[in-house]
């Protein structure tokens, strides 16, 4: 309207004769792009599918809204204006002056813009240069970025593990535990808002030795400063239970997702596959736990389970037993009665019935030596004294049998140091891992677990999401040259994300590669608003070069201004703090990031890209035109 001087009808069919198909287009490369997302499975699938869900659904929307219901308000609400008329005239007048210089320098801008555009039409090779060089970059930038599962959060809780020495009573370990609590209620008072402590149990196991305390944080308004978030109030406590002297304190945050494990961190499974035994894999512990503690990459290791504790050893012999007439249910069933108990009937009493158990009396299962008073019934049916067929000694063993993977296990956890990831630190326990002796392995499970599968499935997800985005838009096109041109952009708009989130210290988890994705789709918008005006105005007979400059020209603005848009929209995400802050802070700082790269340098190289596909189209279709195509080539010839 304010161009060429259109009615609001006929200027919203023009408009719209040159945008539908790139509206198209974007829609269904936006939906390429997350669709894939939702096949995935496991955890990572289900992270996925929730945003793949929601994106498609939007975007589907908002490409039906702005091809029927748009074009009727714009017909309808718009009022006609001269040729040449500027926005400034029609806005309040004291925004009038802001619209002026903002209009201004715009038009200078775009000026600018549209010779940058054409210095790199003339100087191709050494665009192509740089791009390369962009590319490479991207490639050495991507594969040294620590990886993760999931960022940590502050969801406002922290949990304290603490194991005693074996042998220690239930009092013991309550006494600690008092002066744990009271530690978080005199010294952290500013940040803990309650404690909850449980004696005789833990993540580790049952045992009188063990016990966990529970820490509820205030709300996140009232612990703004760094040092109260739940990651400063953990390195204090670290700093002080770890002077402990008779027990072993951790303070460690719960994971981002609760079902995925007790904690932040790697959990790891340390496995006997030679069955060397379990004193060598205690040992085998013992070792990596030693060399963990020394390695700058780890911190907070420890064994998520019991140490071996004294245990009596019954020994019986079998043939003694065999030839005294004694079975062996018989025998399991004895001692079991006398020191577990053992449930016989029931009876009535007062109208109620009751459950009858048989157990030796307390002063008779105290010492090793009344094993000695227990008889065994034989199949003659008289009794024979345990001591005639079985004795005792005192050994050192596991109280709990554990197995991963049908592989006799220890289950150790820990966290990465300040600067590090979570995958630096599974790495790291690999290496370590390495250095013990024969037989000894080692296997992932939770959230660790769940990492190695998000690692291992990026790429795949990568690559079929640019292939289905291919696919749909040479369907939608019919032509190789815009869905090369448009993939050719992919590397410059990443590479804005994988800085970004170099530089605030992200790691590559699941919600970066959600921004990749999103990165993915709002690089080819750009690509295909400039991309698709230049292919039509190669098809209504006008030069390739003068129709890419202009489509570069005309589509200025709309890639600024959904730019802007957009950007100020992801903005709170990348200054989010409190609750899910980190989920926010991933995802916002690489679309953030690669929007940036995407705008300054999809539509620099888009045009180049576009031009020079389309010149070796065009060339092709000479031999079957040599009238009509040599004078386009000569006219793209007079441009270079």
């Amino acid at each position: 309207m304010a161009e060429e001087g259109l009615s609001p009808r006929e200027a919203t069919a023009k408009s719209m004769d040159q945008i539908t198909s790139a509206l198209i287009g974007i829609g269904l490369v936006l939906s390429a792009v997350f669709g894939p997302m939702a096949l995935f499975g496991g955890s990572t699938g289900i992270l996925y599918r929730q945003f793949s869900i929601t994106i498609i659904s939007a975007m589907m929307l908002s490409v039906a809204v702005a091809l029927i219901l748009t074009p009727v308000l714009c017909a309808s609400l718009l009022r006609p204006v001269p040729a040449g008329h500027q926005i400034a005239d029609s806005a309040v007048v004291f925004m009038r002056p802001f619209f002026r210089w903002f209009e201004r320098n715009f038009l200078r801008s775009r000026q600018l813009y549209v010779g940058l555009v054409q210095s790199t039409i003339n100087k191709k090779y050494r665009y192509l240069l740089l791009y390369l060089l962009i590319v490479a970059a991207l490639g050495f930038l991507f594969l040294r970025m620590p990886t993760a599962y999931l960022p940590e959060e502050d969801q406002g809780s922290m949990m304290v593990q603490l194991t005693l020495p074996s042998g220690s009573t239930l009092e013991q370990t309550q006494a600690l535990m008092d002066q744990i609590q009271l530690y978080f209620e005199e010294n952290e008072k500013e940040a803990v808002d309650s404690f909850l402590s449980i004696a005789g149990f833990s993540f580790a196991g049952r045992g009188q030795n063990a016990a966990m305390g529970f820490v509820k944080l205030k709300d996140w308004d009232l612990r703004r400063d760094p040092e109260l978030s739940v990651w400063g109030v953990q390195r204090r406590a670290m700093r002080v239970f770890s002077q402990f002297r008779n027990a072993m304190a951790f303070v460690f945050v719960p994971p981002a997702i609760s079902e995925l494990g007790t904690s932040t961190g790697f959990d790891f499974q340390l496995l006997d596959f030679g069955g060397v035994g379990h004193h060598d894999l205690m040992a085998a512990r013992g070792q990596l736990l030693g060399m963990a503690f020394q390695d700058p990459r780890l911190v907070r290791v420890r064994p998520n389970g019991l140490d071996d504790l004294p245990q009596y050893q019954v020994d019986i012999d079998w043939g003694k037993a065999g030839a005294l007439g004694l079975p062996i249910s018989a025998i399991h069933s004895t001692i079991a009665a006398s020191f577990g108990s053992a449930y016989v009937n029931d009876f009535i009493q007062s109208g109620r019935v009751k459950r009858v158990y048989v157990q030796s009396d307390a002063p008779h299962r105290m010492l090793p030596e009344d094993l000695q008073k227990l008889y065994v019934r034989n199949t003659s049916g008289e009794m024979v004294p345990f001591s005639s067929f079985a004795s005792g000694r005192w050994i050192y063993g596991s109280p709990k049998l554990e197995r991963f993977n049908g592989f006799p296990s220890i289950n150790i956890q820990g966290e990465a140091s300040a600067g590090f990831s979570t995958g630096d630190a599974m790495a790291a326990m690999e290496e370590l891992t390495r250095r013990l002796p024969q037989g000894m392995g080692f296997d992932w499970t939770g959230i660790s677990y769940q990492e190695r599968l998000a690692t291992g499935q990026a790429p795949l997800l990568y690559a079929f999401s640019v292939f289905v985005v291919f696919l749909c838009l040479a369907a939608l096109y019919e032509s190789w040259a815009v869905p090369i041109a448009v993939l050719l952009c992919f590397a410059l708009g990443v590479i804005g994300g994988v800085i970004s989130a170099t530089l605030r210290g992200l790691p590559n988890d699941v919600y970066f590669q959600i921004a990749l994705l999103t990165i993915l789709g709002l690089t080819a918008k750009n690509a295909i608003l400039i991309v698709q005006f230049a292919k039509a105005g190669v098809e209504r007979g006008r030069d390739i070069v003068e129709a890419t400059l202009e489509g570069a020209r005309l589509r200025f603005r709309p890639i600024v201004m959904t730019t802007l848009a957009f950007g100020f929209g992801v903005l709170p995400l990348v200054v989010a703090s409190g609750a899910g802050a980190g989920a926010q802070k991933a995802i916002g700082t690489g679309v953030f990031g690669g929007m940036v790269a995407s705008t300054t340098l999809v539509i620099m190289f888009a045009p180049l890209f576009y031009l020079l596909v389309g010149r070796r189209a065009a060339g092709k279709r000479s031999v079957e035109q040599p009238g009509k195509d040599e004078n386009v080539g000569e006219g793209g010839q007079d441009h270079e």
